[in-house]
C-alpha cells in the first residue's frame, strides 16, 4: 500500500533500481564464473603444482624411512638426501600457498586446509628426530608420513570448485585416481620395510591386504567415472605388463602361508614391479589432467562470452533504459505537475473566488472562469481534457449551488419575516386580551400562550439570522442592563430556574439591545437545557476594563476540553452556514449576533462542574450611570401580565422551597421592553411609581394586581383583623394554605418544562 501511494518519481526510481539490481545479479553470476576460472588458475599454480611435487617427495621419504628402520645397518645417505629434497618442496609450497594471490582467492575452507597441511609439514622434523633416535617404530613412522600426505589430499578436495558440473566431476575423478596411486605408494612402503627387516608380521600382512583392496577399489571406481577417452587409456594401463606383474606379486604376498616369516618375494623384485607401475600411473594422471584443461577451454570461452553479454551489453541496455525512463518520467511528471497545479488553482483560488463573488451578488461567466488547458494528445492530454470538463462542471455546479443557497436563504428570510409579523400581531392581541381579562385561571393560560409566542418569535429571528439578515427589533435609546437580561429571560422556557445577580447602574446602547437580548436568550436557554432540573443558573454582570462582562453559569455536567475548544472556535470564527448541518445552530446564531456588534463570547469550565459563558460587551455599547440617564419609558413597567407571571413564580411553583423576592425574575416581554404601556389603560387608575431593588427588581406592592372590585373596601366597614391578634391555629392555616399553593404552582411549572424547545 505504501508503494502504491508513492510518487511517480519514486516508482520510476524503484523500477530502475530493480533493473540495475537484476543486471548486477546476472553480471555477478557471470563474473563469478570468470573469477572461478581465474581462481582455479591461481589454485593450480599456487597449491596444486607445488603440492604434487611435495606429495611425490613425501612418498619417497616415507619408503626410504621405513626401509632404513627395517635395516638399521644400511647406509642412510639416500634418506638424508631425500629429506633435503622434501624440505625444499615444502618450503616452496609454503611460499606459494601463503602468497597474496592464493590467500585472496581462497575461501575459508581452503585456507583452513592449507593451514592444517602446513602444521603437518612443520611436524616432520620432530618425526624424523624420533626415527633417528630410535624412539619410533616402523608403524608409527609410516603413519606420521601418511597423515601428512592425507592433509595434502584434503587440500585437493577444496580445489574442485568449478561451477561447470562436468569439469568439476572430472576433477574429482582425477583426485580419486591420485588417491589410488597414494594407496599403491603406501603398500609399496609397507612391504619394502618388511622386506628390509627380513620378516612380515601378521599385522603388517593384514594391513597390506587391506591397503591393496582399498587401492584396487578406488582405482576401479575412478576409472569407471572417467570420460570415455580417458577410461580407455586407464583400462589399457591396467592390462599392461607393469600392473599385471604388480598384481601377481600382491596376490603372492597376500596368499603367503608363513605369517611372521620372510615374504615370498625379494626386495628388488618388489621394487622392480612397483616403480614402473607408480610412474606409469602418475604419468597417466598428469596426461588426463592436461586433457581436462583442454576441455575447460571452451567452458572458459563461454564464460567470457556470457560475461561480455551480461556485463557489457547488459550495462548498455540498463543505461539506455535509465535514460529512456528518466526522460519519460520527467515529461510525465511535468504534465502531472501542470495538471496538479491547475487542480489546486481551481480548488484554492477560482472556486472560492467564484463563490465569494456569487455571495456578493455578482454574475459569473463559466467559460471565462474555466478556460480549457492544453496537455497534448497523449494519455495525459486525455486526462487533462477530462479535467477541463471537470473544472467547468465544478464551477457551473458552484454557481448553481450558490444560487440555490441564496434562493433558500431568501425563502427562509421571507418565511421568517412573515412568521415574525404574525407572532408580533399575536403578541399584540394577547396583550389586549390580558389587559381586559380578570379571571386568574384564564389570565394564567394567556400568560403561558404569551410566553410560547415570545419563544416562537425568537425562533423566527433565528431563521432571520441564519439567512444572513438582521431582525427588525431596534431601540432608539439605551436600556438598563437588568432590563436587557429580563428581556432575554422572557424568551427562555424554564426562566424560573435562573437567578439574576446585581447588574449595577449600567445601560446598553439601543442599537444593540435586540441582538444582545437574543444572544443572551440563546445562551441562557442552553444553560437551563443542559443542566439538571433541580439546579439553578446564575446570570451576573459587572463593568470591566474593556466594557461590560455578563456571565452565565450552569451547574450541569459541563463540556470536555476538546468540545470547549471547538465551540469557542466556532463562536470566534463562524464558518459558512451549511444547510445540511443542523447541529449546534444556537452557536451559529450566537456567533453571528456577536460578530455583528464586536461582542466577544467564550465558554469555559465552571468550578462547579458545569459551563460558564462569558459575554464581553465592548466599551462603545455600554453606558454607566454617569454617562447617560435612560428615559423613564425604557424601564419596563410591571403590567398586569408581568405581575401575574410573577405571582406564578412566587406562589404557584409547587414542591419547591420558597425563594426570596429579590431572586425571582418576572417574565417580561422582550419585544415590549422599551414600549411603555399607557397608564390610563389600567382599569384601576394611575399606577403608583414602583420602587426598585439595587439589582433592578421592583418591590411588590400589595393588592396592586387585584381587580378594581376586589380592591374596594368591604361593605359594612369591617376592619381587618390585627395580625398581632391572630391565634397560632390561624397562622398555621395561613402557612398551610401558602404551602399548598406553592405545590400547585410548582406542578404547573413542571408541566411547562415539558413544552420547551432546545435552541442550542
Amino acid at each position: 500500500m505504501r508503494f502504491r501511494n508513492s510518487s511517480v518519481r519514486t516508482k520510476v526510481t524503484a523500477l530502475l533500481l530493480s533493473l540495475v539490481a537484476l543486471w548486477a545479479f546476472a553480471a555477478w553470476v557471470t563474473l563469478r564464473e570468470g573469477l572461478n576460472l581465474v581462481w582455479v588458475a591461481v589454485y593450480d599454480s599456487g597449491v596444486a603444482q607445488p603440492s604434487e611435487t611435495l606429495l611425490v617427495e613425501l612418498q619417497r621419504e616415507r619408503r626410504l624411512t621405513v626401509v632404513a628402520m627395517g635395516n638399521p645397518s644400511a647406509d642412510r645417505g639416500n634418506l638424508r638426501a631425500q629429506r633435503a629434497r622434501t624440505d625444499a618442496a615444502a618450503d616452496e609450497f609454503r611460499r606459494l600457498a601463503k602468497g597474496g594471490n592464493v590467500q585472496f582467492a581462497a575461501d575459508a575452507v581452503l585456507k583452513r586446509r592449507i593451514d592444517e597441511m602446513i602444521r603437518q609439514l612443520d611436524g616432520l622434523p620432530k618425526n624424523r628426530s624420533l626415527v633417528d633416535g630410535g624412539q619410533s617404530d616402523r608403524s608409527r613412522a609410516y603413519d606420521s608420513y601418511t597423515t601428512v600426505v592425507d592433509s595434502v589430499y584434503r587440500t585437493y578436495d577444496a580445489l574442485a570448485t568449478l561451477d561447470d558440473k562436468d569439469v568439476a566431476h572430472d576433477t574429482r575423478t582425477l583426485i580419486d585416481l591420485s588417491r589410488a596411486r597414494e594407496l599403491l605408494s603406501e603398500e609399496d612402503a609397507l612391504l619394502a620395510g618388511a622386506l628390509a627387516s627380513g620378516r612380515l608380521t601378521v599385522s603388517e600382512r593384514a594391513r597390506f591386504t587391506e591397503i591393496v583392496g582399498v587401492q584396487r577399489f578406488h582405482k576401479a571406481e575412478a576409472v569407471i567415472a572417467l570420460p570415455d577417452s580417458d577410461r580407455a587409456i586407464f583400462e589399457r594401463l591396467e592390462r599392461g605388463q607393469s600392473f599385471t606383474r604388480l598384481r601377481a606379486l600382491e596376490e603372492n604376498v597376500m596368499q603367503s602361508s608363513r605369517p611372521g616369516g620372510l615374504p615370498p618375494i625379494g626386495a628388488e623384485q618388489w621394487r622392480a614391479a612397483t616403480e614402473p607401475a607408480l610412474a606409469e600411473l602418475q604419468s597417466a594422471i598428469l596426461e588426463a589432467g592436461d586433457r581436462l584443461v583442454e576441455r575447460t577451454t571452451p567452458v572458459a570461452a563461454a564464460v567470457i562470452a556470457r560475461l561480455l553479454l551480461a556485463g557489457v551489453l547488459g550495462l548498455v541496455a540498463v543505461v539506455a533504459s535509465i535514460v529512456l525512463s528518466v526522460t519519460t518520467a520527467r515529461a510525465l511528471v511535468r504534465q502531472l505537475e501542470k495538471l496538479r497545479e491547475a487542480a489546486l488553482e481551481l480548488a484554492n483560488e477560482r472556486l472560492p473566488g467564484v463563490v465569494s463573488r456569487l455571495a456578493q451578488g455578482e454574475k459569473v461567466d463559466i467559460r471565462a472562469e474555466a478556460p480549457p488547458l492544453d496537455f497534448g494528445p497523449d494519455v495525459i492530454g486525455q486526462v487533462g481534457a477530462a479535467f477541463n470538463t471537470v473544472q467547468e462542471t465544478a464551477i457551473r455546479t458552484a454557481v448553481e449551488e450558490a444560487q440555490l443557497r441564496q434562493s433558500i436563504r431568501d425563502i427562509l428570510l421571507s418565511l421568517a419575516r412573515r412568521t415574525q409579523s404574525l407572532v408580533h400581531r399575536q403578541l399584540t392581541l394577547l396583550d389586549v386580551m390580558e389587559r381586559r381579562e380578570s379571571d386568574p385561571a384564564e389570565l394564567k393560560d394567556l400568560f403561558r400562550i404569551d410566553h410560547l409566542a415570545t419563544r416562537m418569535r425568537r425562533n423566527a429571528e433565528n431563521l432571520i439570522v441564519l439567512s444572513g439578515a438582521s431582525p427588525a427589533r431596534a431601540w432608539r435609546r439605551s436600556v438598563p442592563m437588568v432590563d436587557v437580561v429580563r428581556g432575554a429571560l422572557a424568551e427562555v422556557e424554564d426562566y424560573t430556574r435562573v437567578t439574576v445577580l446585581p447588574m449595577g447602574q449600567t445601560a446598553l446602547n439601543g442599537r444593540a439591545v435586540g441582538d444582545v437580548i437574543h444572544l443572551l436568550a440563546e445562551l441562557i436557554e442552553n444553560a437551563v437545557s443542559f443542566s439538571p432540573p433541580y439546579t439553578m443558573v446564575q446570570v451576573g454582570g459587572q463593568v470591566v476594563a474593556s466594557g461590560y462582562a455578563l456571565e452565565i453559569e450552569d451547574r450541569g455536567l459541563g463540556m470536555s476540553p476538546d468540545d470547549l475548544e471547538t465551540a469557542n472556535q466556532r463562536i470566534a470564527d463562524p464558518p459558512e452556514f451549511n444547510l445540511s448541518s443542523t447541529a449546534r445552530l444556537g452557536l451559529y446564531v450566537v456567533s453571528r449576533l456577536a460578530e455583528r456588534h464586536g461582542i466577544r463570547v467564550s465558554l469555559k469550565a465552571s468550578p462547579y462542574g458545569g459551563t460558564t459563558a462569558v459575554v464581553l460587551l465592548p466599551r462603545e455599547l455600554v453606558m454607566e450611570s454617569g454617562d447617560e440617564h435612560p428615559e423613564q419609558e425604557t424601564r419596563p413597567r410591571l403590567d398586569r401580565r408581568e405581575r401575574g407571571a410573577r405571582e406564578i413564580a412566587l406562589v404557584g411553583a409547587p414542591d419547591a422551597d420558597p425563594l426570596p423576592v429579590q431572586e425571582v425574575v418576572p417574565v417580561p416581554r422582550a419585544a415590549e421592553t422599551p414600549r411603555p404601556a399607557p397608564i390610563a389603560a389600567e382599569p384601576a387608575g394611575p399606577e403608583p411609581p414602583a420602587a426598585f431593588t439595587p439589582s433592578g427588581l421592583p418591590f411588590r406592592v400589595p393588592q396592586a394586581s387585584l381587580a378594581p372590585a376586589l380592591a374596594e373596601e368591604p361593605k359594612g366597614g369591617a376592619e381587618p383583623e390585627d395580625e398581632e391578634d391572630r391565634s397560632p391555629e390561624d397562622v398555621r392555616k395561613i402557612m398551610g394554605s401558602f404551602q399548598s399553593g406553592t405545590r400547585r404552582g410548582r406542578s404547573e411549572a413542571a408541566k411547562l418544562l415539558g413544552e420547551g424547545e432546545d435552541n442550542l
